[in-house]
């Protein structure tokens, strides 16, 4: 048996002169593969780890990450690709982690072969994944930063080094893997914005209902654009006799700002600072891989005393390394595991510009000549040329599975509900979703997201794919899970805490958990089949009320952000006999505009009759954060509640109408009592939650657990419904 360290090969003080380097490395990498494929076939479970430094060594670098281009010549950390090779008697895997803001498929593809050439192992049995440094020497062309022409051949040899080298590490091993919460480091960096505070996208349109970090004004804004993924993933790797091998962790925070020169952010920090705490002076290799954080950062907006914790980088990733340390140590291992992996290549469509768009662009970029653009404008416009002129692309995706542990890629920045779609879905519990794997080909909003403007969405080649883009991709991941594992994907529906089960008691007509990661149905969680139809500008799967109560083991209660669209539904039995139970959490100040929202509605689709009847919130027009309820359509007919709603809250809501009294309970106690007219036409069934039957004043909030009865409920059962 040849012996040598992972670090000796990839740290090798040869490294000044990388021509000699690589001639040594080759070299000695295949006579060990050699050696390897001349022995007897496996018949356990191995796993081997380097570190490979992919520093450029041609200065000054472009380096990517930003609007517009830039060069350093300084080196504040060194940029490295983390490997992992795993191996069972019939199959290979290589996942390899590389400090770069992302990577192209072309190189990646080339890279692959290149160290299959030099192995044996399929190109498409390696995973090759950045962490989105934006701090690397730049090897792939996104808005204003052309890649690197002298870095680019150069990472593509040292990516196919270091996956040869981690084959010829491969021992006898065993594996765990552990989960930690982690919700004090990540939080949701997109937020709505009011529908009266837009903003000017780069074409000149005010299209920009949410953005990126515009919840540090909350007077702006309604409320987080999306749910949060707050789970600190990790496998661990040790040799037989419980040498640390390695550790892959998976976390969805975008990257961590701030840093000078070329530099691996936090993800080589925590690399790094994990070796120091398992195996100092060791060949143990740490990773942070990415998870999906297309909308994720840092800095949690709705707590704006913690906005300078971890402000430092260093706190950051030592906080973060304390919580590995926790999961870490509780893993247990097993050795009896085998391996799976299936690829899947698939082509989209670019969203390329119309010609008026396109003229625009092109008179921009002729003003320009050769030169790089300097402003967002210029960035954009060229884009579209770009994008014009590709019209579609190829992109990968991957299923893997080790033992009971799946991993699925996408090579998108990500959101972080099509991570937790993808892991929900998973028939293997255990499952991490790792982003800008295998190519890095921009953000993918899901379909709804697109509604909402702002920079994630814009047409370029950092967030240029088609709209649908997002759910072939997810469902391509989810069903390569299932063909790694050979078992169906598993049910993303609600767990019944006591809470939900009291609901369910008293027998509603329609149920709305509204837990649904996608539109346009709202699934009826009654038996009754009477499920309800999102509108457009809903966003899904935000975090509900009560979780512990709704929900059993652990599991976070769900609920959907109204963001100017509604939810219709109808009465099975249209009498004037009905009440409709819900939890409301309002996202507009209380003196916002005239009506703060309409909570519910029946009526006529766009119509404001006599005959109809609205429940909402009051604003400057009147009893400002006050319930309030109207009949027809004058405002003359207003009955306000007593108590004013505090915003961003939730609260239970109660409508019950018997005959001509209608009462209105707040979290289980009598808010308005009037007399209404319940002369109703026999056929107007048609209800509305989240807005009003004309448009108007709709809803701009989280909506949750909506239950609709044919009768008039009791205070009993409201107070049993308001788990007062």
């Amino acid at each position: 048996m040849i012996d040598w360290s992972p670090s000796d090969i990839m740290h090798a003080p040869t490294f000044s002169r990388p021509d000699f380097h690589h001639s040594l490395l080759t070299c000695l990498l295949a006579a060990f593969v050699t050696v390897l494929a001349a022995g007897s076939a496996r018949a356990e479970f191995q796993a081997g780890a380097v570190t490979g430094d992919v520093t450029p060594v041609t200065l000054p670098v472009f380096v990517n990450g930003g609007m517009t281009s830039r060069k350093t010549d300084q080196i504040t950390t060194r940029l490295n690709a983390r490997a992992i090779a795993l191996a069972d008697d019939e199959t290979t895997i290589v996942i390899c982690v590389v400090d770069s803001c992302m990577m192209p498929r072309p190189l990646l593809d080339e890279a692959k072969e290149l160290a299959s050439k030099r192995t044996g192992v399929p190109a498409d049995h390696m995973l090759i994944s950045a962490t989105h440094t934006h701090t690397a020497g730049s090897c792939m062309g996104a808005l204003g930063t052309p890649a690197d022409p002298d870095y680019v051949p150069f990472l593509k040899e040292r990516l196919a080094d270091t996956i040869a080298a981690a084959i010829a590490t491969l021992q006898p091993a065993k594996i765990g893997y552990a989960k930690i919460d982690a919700n004090e480091y990540t939080a949701v960096r997109r937020w709505i914005r009011r529908p009266d505070r837009l903003a000017e996208d780069p074409f000149g349109n005010l299209t920009v209902r949410a953005n990126m970090h515009s919840g540090r004004n909350w007077d702006d804004v309604t409320g987080e654009s999306g749910p949060e993924d707050p789970d600190l993933s990790l496998i661990s790797l040790q040799s037989t006799d419980g040498k640390p091998i390695a550790v892959l962790a998976n976390f969805s925070m975008h990257y961590f700002s701030g840093e000078r020169g070329i530099s691996a952010d936090y993800f080589g920090r925590f690399a790094e600072g994990l070796k120091e705490r398992i195996a100092p002076g060791s060949g143990f290799v740490g990773i942070m891989s990415h998870g999906c954080s297309g909308d994720i950062w840092r800095r949690d907006y709705t707590r704006p005393e913690t906005w300078e914790q971890f402000a430092n980088i260093d706190e950051f990733s030592n906080g973060m390394v304390e919580l590995a340390m926790q999961a870490y140590e509780g893993i247990s291992y097993r050795a009896d595991v085998d391996l799976a992996m299936a690829e899947r290549r698939m082509t989209l469509k670019y969203r390329v510009p119309d010609k008026q768009r396109l003229e625009w662009a092109a008179r921009i970029v002729e003003e320009m000549g050769d030169r790089l653009p300097k402003t967002t404008e210029e960035v954009y416009a060229r884009e579209q040329i770009i994008l014009h002129e590709r019209q579609e692309t190829e992109i990968v995706m991957q299923g893997v599975r080790i033992g009971d542990i799946g991993i699925a890629t996408t090579p998108n920045e990500t959101y972080a509900i099509t991570g937790l779609k993808i892991k929900s879905a998973s028939p293997l519990e255990k499952t991490m979703v790792i982003e800008l794997a295998n190519g890095g080909d921009g953000y993918i909003p899901p379909p709804e997201q697109h509604l909402f403007g702002g920079y994630n969405t814009w047409a370029a080649r950092s967030a240029g794919l088609e709209v649908t883009a997002e759910p072939k991709i997810a469902e391509t991941c989810i069903a390569l899970l299932e063909e790694v594992t050979g078992k169906p994907r598993r049910d993303t529906s609600l767990t019944r805490g006591p809470a939900a089960q009291a609901t369910a008691s008293l027998q509603p007509a329609a149920w709305y958990r509204l837990d649904e990661f996608a539109g346009p149905r709202a699934v009826d969680s009654s038996g009754n089949a009477n499920d309800g139809i999102y509108e457009p500008r809903v966003t899904y799967y935000l975090e509900g009320p009560k979780s512990e109560e709704f929900c059993r083991d652990g599991q976070v209660n769900r609920a959907a952000m109204f963001v100017g669209g509604r939810l219709q539904s109808r009465l099975t039995e249209p009498t004037d006999s009905y009440s409709v139970s819900l939890w409301i959490w309002n996202g507009m100040p209380n003196d916002g505009r005239d009506v703060s929202g309409w909570i519910f509605s029946r009526g006529r689709d766009w119509g404001l009759g006599a005959e109809s009847e609205h429940l909402g919130i009051g604003g400057t027009s009147g009893h400002a954060g006050k319930l309030i309820f109207q009949h027809g359509p004058s405002g003359d007919s207003i009955v306000a509640g007593k108590t004013e709603i505090p915003r961003w809250t939730w609260q239970h809501v109660v409508f019950s109408r018997s005959g001509e009294t209608v009462r209105v309970y707040l979290n289980g106690k009598l808010e308005i009592e009037t007399t209404s007219p319940a002369d109703f036409p026999p056929n107007l069934d048609r209800l509305f939650l989240g807005g009003r039957s004309d448009n108007a004043a709709n809803w701009e909030g989280r909506l949750d657990e909506i239950a609709i009865f044919n009768r008039p409920l009791s205070e009993l059962e409201v107070a049993q419904l308001a788990r007062e």
